[in-house]
């Protein structure tokens, strides 16, 4: 077998924060969609990927590790977590490439199978590669493989899937919270790891892109549904796509994820919970920087936020888009720093539909269509007229997957 070379980084930085994944197999398994441009920036033949040892290598068949981390989940502090259904094959050009969805790893929860459905990794595929087309820092998808396996979940069984995600890095808010837990030595590891010589420098840094963040969700009507601690990326991307959708009008109360009972992620929630994950960020620096510079830091965050939104929506900040009830109309009318909004979105009805198809009669037609457009969002020729439509009114409702 000839794998393609990875480096493991974060195996040998951080050992003390990784758990062995043993190899997977899957038979059965078959390319649903592959990612050429991201394949292309990770030096990957396209042809050797849709080979059946490219197949198995992209479901686990070389084994690799499981991150450890803590989080807050829902305001709760879990002291470990980990990846529970995700395989770190190791790094290359840049990125770290992850499967998701390939089976239990040792930090898997009792009676969890470690896979996902096909359709969950669908999403994440199409929603990820939508927003690297419109330039908001984001994970990216290089592959999504149907298993050939059938998992089950609260709606009966389902076809199961993998999304080989690619990042620049997967450590987490929740990695500082848990090494925190740990060892002084841990801690300052994770900061270099990282990329930063000193913690404050780290706090400033993330500040920074958390804050630029978020600013560019709430222009383009994206709720993460999921703002744990835990899924809050150092590198400043979009990670963790589970219950994501996006708000058709600017309305602050825009909640969709099944498990957010109470709103606590809602759309207009998103700048002041990622106030209060940046606030435990400084709280796990604190062995390793003097308290009075992370209030220092902190205090900031109002300012920087009135900076990032004055970039983001112009004068008024978010003042300007108070009451609009079509932000993709809006996005388009205005433009977005400098250029038209995007003329596709992932409409989450339309992307539901789509979804349904591949689920229940196995037509990937409209999820391919779709993609198309949501990828090339300012081509007029690349969508069809159904993606236009206005949402239908009613409840809308994502599903982590998990």
């Amino acid at each position: 077998m000839h794998y393609p070379e990875l480096h493991q980084h974060f195996a040998e930085t951080l050992p003390g924060m990784v758990g062995t994944v043993v190899p997977t197999h899957f038979p059965n398994a078959q390319v649903s969609y592959l990612n050429e441009s991201a394949a292309s920036e990770l030096d990957l033949d396209t042809e050797w990927l849709r080979s059946d040892e490219g197949i198995a290598w992209m479901t686990g068949a070389t084994g690799g590790v499981a991150t450890a981390y803590a989080g807050h989940q829902f305001g709760a502090f879990v002291p470990l977590l980990g990846d529970g259904r995700a395989t770190l094959l190791g790094d290359r050009n840049g990125y770290e490439i992850q499967l998701k969805g390939s089976g239990r790893t040792p930090f898997s929860r009792p009676g969890s199978d470690g896979q996902g459905p096909l359709t969950a990794m669908l999403r994440e595929y199409l929603v990820s590669e939508h927003m690297h087309a419109i330039g908001v820092p984001t994970t990216r998808a290089l592959a999504v493989i149907s298993t050939g396996e059938t998992v089950m979940r609260s709606s009966g069984p389902v076809p199961a899937g993998i999304v080989v995600r690619v990042a620049r890095s997967h450590l987490r808010v929740g990695s500082v919270q848990y090494a925190a837990t740990q060892s002084h030595e841990l801690l300052e590891a994770v900061v270099h790891a990282a990329g930063f010589d000193a913690a404050e420098r780290l706090l400033e840094g993330v500040v920074d892109k958390q804050l630029e963040l978020v600013a560019q969700w709430m222009r383009y009507g994206f709720v993460h549904g999921v703002m744990n601690t835990d899924n809050t990326a150092l590198s400043g991307e979009t990670i963790d796509y589970g219950p994501c959708a996006f708000t058709q009008g600017f309305d602050p109360h825009s909640c969709f994820s099944s498990i957010d009972r109470h709103g606590r992620y809602c759309f207009g929630a998103q700048p002041n919970v990622i106030a209060w994950n940046l606030v435990r960020l400084a709280e796990g620096l604190l062995p390793l920087m003097p308290e009075s510079r992370a209030n220092e830091i902190l205090t900031t965050i109002p300012e920087r936020w009135e900076g990032a939104t004055k970039r983001w929506f112009g004068p008024e900040g978010l003042d300007a888009v108070v009451g609009v009830d079509d932000l993709a109309a809006y996005n388009r009318k205005h433009g977005v720093n400098g250029r038209p909004g995007p003329l596709y979105v992932p409409k989450n009805f339309a992307l539901q539909d789509a979804l349904d198809a591949v689920e229940h009669v196995g037509d990937y037609s409209p999820f391919t269509a779709l993609l198309q457009a949501v990828t090339h969002p300012y081509d007029p020729d690349a969508g069809e007229p159904w993606m236009l439509e206005k949402e239908p009114d009613g409840a809308f409702t994502t599903f982590c997957g998990t």
